[in-house]
């Protein structure tokens, strides 16, 4: 089956109305972005036991959703799954977006943006954070020339660009766990199973998000969509949400029996506080068991609207997942005299809070406005989306 792309019309009242909404959150994002400059981090909720804020749970979200959109995108060349041809453009497109994204939120983050090029010009081969620098550099790359590929019809480039492109990805993620894996000093971070973890959720968190964005797109220009097609991704969506789910009971029973890190786990499983309620809640109930609950009962698992409702909630769980991963472990204590009790007056030993400002929370919605911008400046430049998506045995 022929399958052509092209570019869309986007001049509605409804995509102008779209993108004045999304230009004002952007605009409010970045007034908060130059307030948090200029006046400094105090403004925010982090202090100096919380370094790392929300700012950073959603540069390493935007990751996990880039990365699980990418490996998507070469489930046609890659993985054989022909009758996902037809969200290939799209899915490397969205890639690459929320990478630029991710960085976004980590450049603005860093209090001084000038000094962007700093960890390429000094490379560290011992620092993850210096080899991050290189794989989110060539991670854009390699999405800009895959994309290429496609645009120019040049096949025989296309599949190995693919397989590079989930090498990649699934890199690239495992480099964000291990930024958090690698850290020996805090207990909720410490682990061999970060890198595995981060790099499941971002597949369950793309292959939702690619869920959502399909039937928007699809809908709101007004262009056929096979509800088969969205069926045979949530079937792939389930299975990934099991593993996620699987990841992270391993994770929290060995880290319950093991004596150095039953408190802190504690702390965060049946402490009562609001990472309690964000586990249990958000990441167990809404991002786990109903969607799962959904994309297996036969009475739900074939309906688009439930599929869809679904991977909202994967979404969600995810994004709690990755608050769970990142803020915890600053806000209790490091151990650095176990079995004793530690007093001082830069509040060691002390669980510290955290609560996320409003500078926090407009910076990022005004990130994730302007992906959704270039997203849609995107579909009216480049040729990205088919003129319909037919499962394949409508050919004959």
């Amino acid at each position: 089956m022929k399958i052509y792309f092209t570019t869309i019309d986007g001049k509605s009242k409804g995509m102008y109305a779209l993108l004045s909404v999304l230009a004002v959150i952007a605009a409010a994002g970045m007034y908060a972005t130059y307030a948090m400059f200029s006046q400094g981090h105090y403004i925010t909720g982090m202090n100096n036991q919380i370094p790392w804020g929300l700012p950073i749970v959603v540069a390493i979200y935007c990751i996990g959703l880039s990365a699980g959109s990418l490996v998507l995108s070469a489930l046609s060349a890659v993985f054989g799954q022909k009758e996902f041809k037809p969200f290939a453009r799209i899915a490397v497109f969205v890639a690459a977006l929320l990478l630029v994204g991710s960085l976004l939120s980590i450049i603005l983050d860093w209090g001084r943006p000038d000094r962007v090029m700093l960890p390429f010009l000094y490379l560290n081969p011992r620092s993850i954070f210096s080899w991050n620098g290189f794989l989110y550099s060539s991670y854009i790359f390699i999405c800009i020339v895959y994309l290429w590929a496609m645009f120019t019809g040049r096949d025989a480039w296309i599949k190995p660009m693919g397989i590079i492109a989930v090498i990649w990805a699934v890199g690239v993620h495992s480099g964000t766990g291990a930024i958090f894996g690698f850290i020996n000093a805090r207990e909720l971070y410490h682990s061999p199973l970060a890198s595995p973890t981060f790099v499941t959720a971002a597949l369950s968190s793309g292959t939702a998000l690619m869920i959502l964005i399909l039937v928007s797109t699809f809908k709101a220009t007004g262009r056929f969509l096979d509800n088969r097609l969205i069926i045979g991704l949530a079937k792939l969506l389930g299975p990934f949400i099991l593993v996620v789910l699987y990841f992270v009971i391993v994770e929290y029973v060995v880290r319950l029996y093991t004596p150095s890190t039953y408190e802190p786990t504690s702390f965060v499983l049946f402490g009562g506080n609001i990472y309690t309620y964000i586990f249990w809640v958000g990441l167990i109930l809404i991002g786990s068991i109903i969607p799962c609950i959904i994309l297996f009962n036969p009475l739900t698992k074939n309906s688009v609207p439930w599929i869809m409702f679904a991977s909202l909630l994967v979404v969600i769980g995810v994004f709690c997942e990755r608050l769970i991963f990142v803020l915890p472990g600053q806000v209790f204590p490091l151990n650095l005299f176990p079995d004793m009790e530690m007093t001082s007056d830069f509040m060691d030993g002390v669980i510290t809070w955290y609560q996320v400002s409003l500078p926090e929370i407009a910076q990022g919605l005004g990130i994730l406005s302007i992906v959704a911008i270039l997203y849609i400046i995107g579909l009216k430049l480049f040729a990205l989306l088919p003129s319909e998506a037919r499962h394949l045995e409508h050919e004959l």
